[in-house]
């Protein structure tokens, strides 16, 4: 239930499933708004610009979506986690007549930013409400071209999304030449980031993290972006571009992904727990 809707450029308060959200608008955009869950900034959306990426790991995962298929091709695209919809929107954006369907736990969120950060009616783009694994469990097999994880209850990756029988239900909707791409998040010692790309790997044949270089090495908590697939990724390209970001990141591959996942094993449904909390103020909290 909205608690207090602001008028003009006010923030937008209400109370969703998952915690207290606040649409803050962007001082910098004249229609650019950021969605906050108990004071943890969750996604950035400029409506008068929707490739507008704010966050790195969004960039990130937006360089994703411009090397999963040459330029303006339509995808569909599934996306497990909702937000503001940032991606759904660039997708929208970047590549026309793309369908995408996007699932979120929280139905209160989906309502508060159906309302007060509307969609395009010409997209093809579906918003229902649901738990990610359950929902992947009925959908079509080979039905999407790429998937995006970015799910967090209270700042976590849930435990049953960390896991190889949520991946491998994952991969059944997948078409052969599909992408799997996940933001996670860690800290030092990286034992759930190590273990998520073991786990990613028993599922797809090839793998990449993506992440900035203190992330990498333990030094700062962070974002930490990991794909997967059947068939051979864009390495080459993810590389260049998130090197040449604002703040340039590395990519591990090959044996540099080996040397990171050391040797962690494959998290399966039994042994799965939720990435760590973030500490106090890592993500403006």
């Amino acid at each position: 239930m909205a608690g207090r809707r602001g008028s003009g450029r006010e923030p937008v308060l209400a109370q969703v499933g998952t915690g207290a959200a606040e649409l803050a608008p962007d001082p910098d955009r004249r229609r650019g708004w950021t969605l906050l869950l108990d004071g943890t900034p969750q996604s950035h959306v400029d409506l008068d610009d929707p490739t507008h990426l704010e966050f790195d790991y969004v960039r990130r995962l937006g360089h994703v979506v411009d090397l999963a298929a040459p330029p303006r091709r339509p995808l569909r695209v599934l996306h497990l986690g909702g937000g503001a919809l940032t991606l759904a929107r660039y997708v929208a954006t970047t590549r026309p007549r793309s369908v995408q369907q996007v699932v979120e736990v929280d139905a209160g969120l989906v309502e508060l930013v159906r309302r007060e950060l509307p969609t395009e009616r010409a997209w093809r783009l579906r918003v229902r409400a649901g738990d990610a694994r359950e929902v992947v469990t009925r959908l079509p097999a080979a039905a999407f071209d790429l998937v995006v994880m970015d799910v967090f209850a209270a700042a976590r990756t849930p435990p049953h999304l960390a896991s190889v029988e949520f991946l491998q239900a994952v991969a059944r909707v997948m078409a052969p030449e599909a992408t799997y791409v996940a933001n996670l998040t860690d800290g030092a010692p990286l034992a759930f980031a190590r273990g998520q790309v073991a786990t990613v790997l028993e599922v797809f044949a090839h793998a990449c993290v993506a992440a900035d270089p203190a992330v990498l090495r333990g030094r700062r908590f962070g974002n930490l972006m990991l794909a997967g697939a059947a068939q051979p990724l864009p390495v080459d390209g993810l590389t260049s571009r998130v090197a040449g970001g604002r703040f340039p990141g590395r990519v591990l591959h090959g044996r540099e992904l080996d040397r990171f996942r050391a040797d962690v094993r494959p998290v399966t449904d039994d042994a799965a727990v939720a990435s760590p909390p973030p500490p106090r103020g890592t993500f403006g909290a």
